[in-house]
């Protein structure tokens, strides 16, 4: 019988899922990388979220693996080419948040635009100021969506029927992965920079989105335009976003991700800057939990074991 290790909180269909496929799943969700890698050698399976890096250096610590399971989508804490040559399976699951990550992108926008963090704040101080927290609406506006993966696909869908119109740019995939959404128009990055009231980043953290979003990036977009991030904070130049938020180039910002996700290990020039950041009226800023809901937990595990099923039922096929 092998063994998995589960290394971070997942819906009990997962392990139920892996025990009927025959294997022993240790689930340690509280367990740190340094205590991962020092009991990994004795696995053939790993289920990872965000925690734990799978690089060379891992992998070779790790010599009875046979498949990493990465509940959700960002695949760069994984090194898919040092896998393949170990021939270790790679699987992951972004079907699995996409909704949610799009409610969320939704969410977050619409409050801002109604000013529904400070309505809601005076009304609970018995403030009542009604052409102060006047609103704004999206229909009408333009909004850019980076990146038409599985999470910018879903937004564009919750965008029909807005009355807003939808510009989509994905450098990664070959003209015409918008033909499923008529109401979406394919552009260049610049044509949706100069049109876009709205910019909804949904990307990989790849060496080539590092710190896409910088000052070069905010100067050749509309003033005033807002900035959703459900995707990577590392994709964005925090302090160029500050800058610019400051003095109005942007308007404003619906924040889930940040470069540094961690309060405990900042240096004292990002506290400040993480200071200056909370200060900002403009702003909703949630900590990372954009595709963490109740649903999209136990739909995490599904889609994951369903491919680990996927990928056994094949080796037994083959008689391996």
């Amino acid at each position: 019988m092998g063994t998995v290790l589960i290394t971070d909180d997942c819906a009990p269909l997962l392990w139920e899922g892996l025990a009927r496929l025959g294997y022993a799943c240790d689930y340690l969700p509280e367990i740190t990388y340094d205590q991962t890698r020092e009991r990994i050698g004795g696995y053939e399976g790993l289920i990872v979220n965000s925690k734990i890096r799978v690089d060379a250096d891992f992998l070779a610590l790790a010599p009875r693996l046979r498949f990493v399971g990465r509940l959700g989508s960002g695949m760069e804490i994984i090194d898919r080419e040092a896998c393949a040559l170990r021939s270790v399976a790679v699987f992951s699951s972004p079907e699995g948040n996409r909704n949610a990550v799009a409610e969320q992108a939704m969410g977050m926008l619409l409050m801002l635009l109604n000013n529904l963090r400070h309505a809601d704040a005076e009304v609970r101080n018995r403030i009542w100021r009604r052409e102060a927290n006047r609103g704004v609406e999206m229909g009408g506006k333009t909004v850019g969506i980076i990146g038409f993966g599985h999470t910018g696909a879903q937004l564009a869908g919750k965008l029909q029927g807005w009355g807003v119109r939808v510009l989509a740019h994905d450098k990664y995939l070959p003209s015409g992965y918008a033909a499923a959404f008529p109401w979406v128009e394919e552009v260049s990055l610049p044509a949706l920079q100069a049109a876009a009231d709205i910019i909804s980043l949904h990307l990989p953290l790849r060496e080539d989105t590092l710190f896409y979003v910088d000052a070069g990036f905010i100067q050749s977009c509309r003033p005033g335009f807002i900035l959703v991030n459900t995707a990577r904070g590392s994709c964005v130049h925090s302090s160029a976003l500050l800058d610019a938020l400051e003095c109005g180039t942007v308007g404003g910002a619906c924040l889930d991700v940040f470069e540094n996700e961690k309060p405990g290990t900042w240096t004292a020039a990002e506290s400040a800057l993480y200071q200056r950041l909370y200060a900002l009226p403009n702003t909703v800023l949630s900590p990372h939990i954009a595709g963490w809901t109740k649903e999209s937990k136990r739909l995490l595990a599904a889609v994951l074991l369903e491919r680990i099923v996927n990928w056994k039922t094949t080796f037994l096929i083959n008689g391996e």
